[in-house]
């Protein structure tokens, strides 16, 4: 049997540094990478919240990532542009979007979108953070958006065990599901990397009746 050794901070940290340099879309010259223990931070700015999201995005993909911390500002050139505009483009960004009903509302100050309202899935509460993430002269993006499922929340342990053996990508044998009635699902269990933690519990949200997720699943190797 094949074991994989565990890579050092110092390791993850050069891998990180090259992921990041590796992106065409993100200017990764003033993010700055620190490790400890597995666990890793980002710091410095970028001139975007995309790029922001996307420098947090490739931490995902590096070996030996056990946490991370994402302490990175956006620093933007359209700071000049007035939380009016962003509110009447983020309104109209939503309307436009065929995945998010008209339950989402947003409200902007000091160029941080705050999104509010009830869905029923959680496609739908994602797709309106998407909605206005590419909105010029935003910051940030507060998703307080809540869900509450139409449908019922019986039987979603064992569709969510099921979704995850036949996942090529992991081991679903390694991972407990527990459920209770309000559709609050908790992931327990070892996962092989960050990445693999982050793909088990978007399987988990496609059960019908899914409204919480506590993702306690240990990164071990």
């Amino acid at each position: 049997m094949t074991q994989t050794l565990k890579r050092t901070d110092a390791e993850i940290k050069k891998n990180m540094e090259d992921e990041l340099s590796w992106l065409t879309s993100v200017n990764s010259n003033h993010i700055g990478v620190s490790v400890d223990d597995g666990a890793v931070t980002l710091t410095g700015h970028v001139e975007s919240y995309p790029q922001k999201l996307l420098a947090g995005k490739a931490a995902l993909r590096v070996r030996g990532v056990t946490a991370i911390a994402q302490d990175v500002e956006v620093h933007s050139s359209w700071s000049s542009t007035k939380d009016t505009d962003i509110a009447r483009e983020a309104g109209e960004s939503l309307d436009r979007s065929v995945t998010v009903p008209d339950t989402v509302k947003a409200s902007v100050h000091n160029h941080i979108v705050t999104l509010t309202g009830q869905v029923s899935w959680r496609f739908e509460r994602e797709a309106a953070v998407r909605a206005v993430h590419y909105l010029k002269g935003v910051l940030d993006v507060i998703n307080g958006i809540t869900i509450r499922p139409t449908v019922s929340a019986a039987g979603v342990k064992e569709k969510i065990q099921a979704a995850l053996l036949r996942n090529a990508q992991f081991e679903g044998k390694f991972i407990t599901v527990t459920t209770e009635p309000s559709g609050h699902v908790t992931l327990n269990g070892n996962v092989r990397s960050f990445a693999e933690r982050r793909q088990v519990e978007e399987v988990s949200w496609s059960a019908p009746g899914v409204s919480r997720i506590t993702n306690n699943l240990q990164v071990t190797g």
